[in-house]
């Protein structure tokens, strides 16, 4: 389906503080916004890009900075992140009214 075709969505980027204290990203997710009237509820996959080498990992780790997606729309098309390494982070839940 064509981005235009698809929907409004929102793009969540969730960020907390390490072990270091260092804000880092906890998950990234997306979900498109209903389009009929009523209170709908959705449960949002989360996700954080990884290191691909055993080097990056270790130096992530040492200096508190884990990689981050730059641009917003990686997460909410889709493309490209099948060969992004991700791995799963928890689920968040949001609730929409829809007039």
């Amino acid at each position: 389906t064509p981005p235009f075709l698809a929907g409004p969505q929102i793009v969540l980027s969730v960020y907390g503080p390490d072990f270091f204290g260092h804000d880092v990203v906890r998950g990234y997710g997306a979900v498109h916004v209903p389009f009929t009237p009523g209170r709908h509820r959705r449960t949002i996959a989360m996700f954080v890009p990884e290191s691909t080498s055993r080097l990056q990992q270790f130096t992530s780790w040492l200096t508190g900075r884990r990689p981050e997606f730059t641009d917003p729309r990686v997460v909410a098309q889709g493309e490209g992140r099948e060969v992004t390494r991700v791995r799963s982070q928890g689920f968040v839940t949001v609730s929409f009214n829809v007039m």
